[in-house]
């Protein structure tokens, strides 16, 4: 970011255009590290500035649906189910058998449901390698991203009545689950990689910013 674009951004932030900061290819170069390191701020607005650029870019320019896709990490953190998904077992049978498992049509079973819908997506977006472990290639993702987008309509046909802002943005939720999806794949190359865990994935994901810059 120059020093043109850090005063533009600034007078921003004081008129309180927060979005519009957000939104600037500025931001964007400055977090993904394009022309250097990326810039020291906190780990969740590092993948928030690119998930929001990924869904404009597919047409998605609903702010709620960039918030709920930031917090999917936050679901994912809190889940117990890392272990058995990654050793190949099929997430989908487990939530739905706990979210089937709480009273019928409770704000608790709407609640399930969202974070099964949350973890599927997030599972299909950035662990997709795992997730196939489970199935038959890439046929197991697209049943993630199905088994989401049933689970956050399911959310919102529980919480229509006692919370209809919740059910509404649920509902948009499960409208663009494949753009979600989309987003995740794109957001995760330039943090996770192909192979998340492996120094090459680690080095090339460096050199592509390099390339970038």
């Amino acid at each position: 970011m120059d020093v043109t674009e850090g005063r533009e951004a600034n007078q921003a932030l004081q008129a309180g255009a927060v979005d519009v900061v957000l939104d600037s290819p500025a931001a964007l170069d400055a977090v993904l590290g394009r022309g250097g390191a990326p810039a020291p701020l906190p780990l969740t607005l590092l993948w928030y500035v690119p998930i929001r650029a990924q869904l404009r870019h597919r047409g998605v320019t609903d702010i709620l649906l960039a918030d709920y896709a930031a917090t999917l990490p936050v679901v994912f953190a809190d889940s117990q189910s890392q272990r058995a998904i990654a050793q190949g077992e099929n997430g989908m049978a487990q939530w739905w058998h706990y979210v089937t498992g709480l009273p019928q049509g409770t704000v608790a079973q709407a609640e399930a449901a969202a974070d099964s819908a949350a973890l599927a997506l997030w599972w299909a977006g950035c662990f997709p390698e795992w997730v196939e472990r489970g199935g038959k290639g890439h046929g197991m993702v697209r049943a993630y991203v199905t088994f989401a987008g049933r689970m956050l309509a399911l959310a919102a046909d529980l919480l229509e009545a006692s919370a209809p802002e919740e059910a509404a943005l649920c509902a948009r939720a499960a409208e663009a689950r494949t753009e979600l999806h989309a987003a995740l794949v794109e957001a995760r190359a330039d943090y996770i990689g192909d192979g998340p865990h492996s120094s090459e994935s680690r080095l090339n994901r460096f050199l592509k910013r390099l390339a970038d810059s």
